[in-house]
């Protein structure tokens, strides 16, 4: 597993949210760039404390999301998407670490020795 917070598939539950953010930014930059409705101070400060309040928030939920999303992939048991119900179907870790100790070489000298006694 990787050692940062945000990985790949991090980021990518994420992109739920960072949607709605880059829409909300686009409006902002719209709204102070072009002025469709006129400057009152009560309204054009309504409609921008809506806007940047409701960024503000929903960054803060998406950096939340991602310090539980990750943090719940270590902490807890993490199966292939879609197969946590499905009765036999091993957590991933468990695979994970089957895979490395198949990757690993024994170090026996007794099989160099038993291969060397043959020839």
């Amino acid at each position: 597993m990787a050692s940062k917070t945000f990985d790949k598939d991090t980021i990518l539950d994420l992109t739920v949210n960072m949607v709605p953010l880059v829409i909300i930014l686009f409006f902002v930059v719209g709204f102070a760039l072009v002025n469709p409705f006129g400057f009152d101070s009560l309204t054009t400060g309504l409609q921008y404390g809506i806007m940047v309040g409701s960024f503000i928030l929903l960054a803060a939920l998406t950096y939340l999301s991602g310090k539980a999303i990750a943090g719940s992939e270590h902490t807890s048991t993490v199966y292939p998407p879609g197969q946590a119900t499905v009765p036999g179907v091993k957590p991933l870790h468990e695979e994970h670490a089957e895979a490395e100790a198949e990757l690993e070489e024994p170090n026996d000298g007794d099989a160099v020795e038993a291969a060397e006694g043959t020839a």
